[in-house]
């Protein structure tokens, strides 16, 4: 059985579709949902996604939101460390790309149903 923490936030369109898509799968999988904005996925989580991103760090952050935006963080990133980015992700669940799935062997942000589909 497939153990995954799914971090989502209640109010967004996107989360809600891949619940609906979980629900429907409802295969083999034990499935954790955390509210991103209560906890943020930890440090060692968003460096296995990383990883699983291979090393992209802009496609764990939610560059469409108002936070990441407000603070200037698509000039600010270029000049920042892994580990300052991975910091502020784990301090900020808005900044985090969602839904985020994660596993030992799997990790996905965003939603992409074919993509999930295949992963799950």
């Amino acid at each position: 059985m497939k153990k995954l923490t799914l971090y989502i936030h209640k109010k967004c369109s996107t989360c809600q579709k891949a619940l609906k898509f979980i629900e429907k799968k409802n295969s083999s999988l034990k499935i954790v949902i955390k509210d991103i904005t209560e906890t943020p996925p930890s440090l060692k989580e968003l460096n296995q996604m990383l990883k699983f991103q291979d090393g992209n760090l802009k496609k764990l952050f939610n560059t469409s939101g108002m936070q990441y935006r407000e603070m200037q963080l698509s000039q600010k990133l270029q000049t920042m460390t892994t580990e300052e980015a991975l910091k502020l992700l784990s301090d900020h669940g808005m900044l985090v790309k969602r839904p985020f799935i994660i596993g030992d062997d799997i990790g996905l942000t965003g939603f992409n149903e074919s993509l999930w589909d295949n992963a799950l």
